[in-house]
């Protein structure tokens, strides 16, 4: 029998560490000002003040979430399950109109990759420098600038620990715990753990979490069509490639515009290379688009070798200026439409939304109990939640049976942002009544505002 040959076949491919190049140009500006944008909105909102409270406040333990003047409670869950479906909505909208625009310029691995890279950059050098540096002996400088570096990203990592847990503990309280070290363990771990994600995912890991980790990834295409703008090389124009001089006439050379200089791939954060066409670890930040438009200018050629496109566009369907008008197509329009529903009918409940919840609860110890004068009593409790950051005071009635009387104390006062439990007993004479069930209602009304109010349903039971 002959010999087989043996083989051995690693499934894992072991990571070549990418050295991103520095890019500037028309896109770079709007990654960087976007990443300015919502970090200032993250790391000072827990620091803003409204009403002299913490303007952004989740308070898990009080089971109250504050937004500037909204106070809202478990209760108003709708409100969140609202927010996830616009928010599923836009990022529908906005892949099938131009694709990842969400990882390439807003999701948060995207742009704590940027601040670290921009910190590694300022400390090391680009792309040159930092090779050059990897690729040294160890040393006093090396070893330095490496702990320098670390040291700055666990610094900003922290803080951005910090302050999300800042959201949910309010912050100037963590601060002032935070000094001394006497930070409760709930506290100390999230810092730490929200830290440590932080530094691995955008200090290490970066492109790895695109890649592997984030499924947006792998079922992005379902959203594309030919007709979505995707970032494209024109192959038409750019092949076949090769190196030039500036004065050299391509034609002549029998070349197209790319001059082969790698550009787009070494300012790509995720090490692809663009010219091999759309791929799945394309998270769409169009450094590429930049780093080629520098090179054109160079060379003398015209910007757009590297640009954003359409399946139909580059296949010659019809041209770059005519893409505007195939915007508007059916799946643009139905995630429209239901996203304009949906944001109408957010604003809509929050615009409508009352600041006074009740909730009606039997006392379960008794159905019915003897009163004075040969009456009946049901007990109830009822529950008031005053959803605003005042306090109200509310007038109470009952109706369902003839000669229902209410015996409770009036006018109910309900402190602001306070949820208050009122015993409440309901008299009447059971004379000529069945015995059974029977359905009342509880009136609650405003007396500041009447038309703030709510009704409850109820029963009334009679022996």
């Amino acid at each position: 029998m002959p010999a087989v040959d043996e083989q051995e076949t690693s499934l894992y491919e072991v990571r070549q560490k990418i050295y991103a190049r520095a890019v500037s140009g028309w896109f770079a500006r709007w990654r960087i000002a976007l990443v300015i944008a919502t970090q200032l909105v993250f790391y000072c909102s827990p620091w803003l003040t409204w009403n002299d409270r913490q303007a952004v406040l989740f308070d898990l333990v009080s089971r109250k979430f504050y937004i500037f003047g909204l106070v809202f409670w478990p209760q108003d869950f709708i409100f969140l399950t609202a927010l996830l479906i616009i928010s599923a909505y836009s990022l529908f909208l906005f892949t099938a109109v131009a694709g990842r625009l969400w990882c390439g310029y807003a999701c948060p691995q995207t742009v704590y990759t940027e601040m670290f890279m921009w910190i590694e950059r300022k400390i090391e050098g680009d792309r040159v420098q930092r090779m050059r540096l990897d690729q040294s002996d160890l040393g006093v400088r090396k070893v330095g600038l490496k702990v320098f570096k670390h040291g700055v990203w666990i610094a900003v990592a922290l803080w951005t620990g910090f302050t999300f847990v800042g959201y949910f503990t309010p912050v100037k309280t963590l601060a002032a715990s935070f000094l001394p070290w006497a930070l409760g363990p709930w506290e100390t771990f999230w810092i730490f753990f929200y830290g440590f994600a932080t530094y691995g995912n955008a200090g290490w890991m970066r492109e790895q979490v695109c890649k592997y980790m984030c499924p947006y990834a792998r079922f992005q295409s379902v959203m594309f069509d030919p007709d979505t703008l995707v970032i494209t090389y024109d192959a038409k124009r750019g092949d076949p490639r090769g190196a030039r001089g500036r004065k050299a006439d391509p034609k002549v050379m029998g070349l197209g515009d790319c001059v082969d200089c790698n550009i787009c791939v070494q300012v790509c954060p995720t090490g692809i290379d663009i010219r091999d066409g759309l791929q799945y670890e394309c998270i769409g930040c169009a450094a590429c688009i930049d780093g080629c438009d520098q090179v054109m200018d160079k060379m003398g050629y015209s910007r757009g070798l590297i640009r954003y496109s359409t399946e139909n566009a580059v296949k010659g369907k019809y041209a770059d200026r005519e893409i505007k008008r195939h915007v508007m197509r059916p799946r643009v329009l139905i995630y429209s439409g239901l996203l304009v529903l949906v944001v109408i009918a957010f604003f809509g409940g929050l615009l409508l939304r009352s600041p006074l919840k009740v909730d009606v609860i039997r006392d379960r110890g008794a159905l019915v109990r003897d009163a004075a004068g040969g009456q009946i009593e049901n007990v109830y409790r009822l529950q008031f939640i005053n959803t605003d950051e005042q306090m109200h005071r509310y007038e109470l009635s009952v109706s369902g049976l003839p000669g229902l009387e209410l015996v409770v104390q009036q006018p109910l006062e309900v402190p602001p942002a306070t949820t208050q439990m009122v015993p409440v007993a309901v008299h009447i004479d059971p004379t000529g009544l069945a015995s059974g069930s029977h359905p009342i209602v509880f009136h609650i009304k405003e007396i500041d505002r009447p038309g703030v109010r709510a009704d409850e349903k109820s029963r009334f039971f009679v022996r």
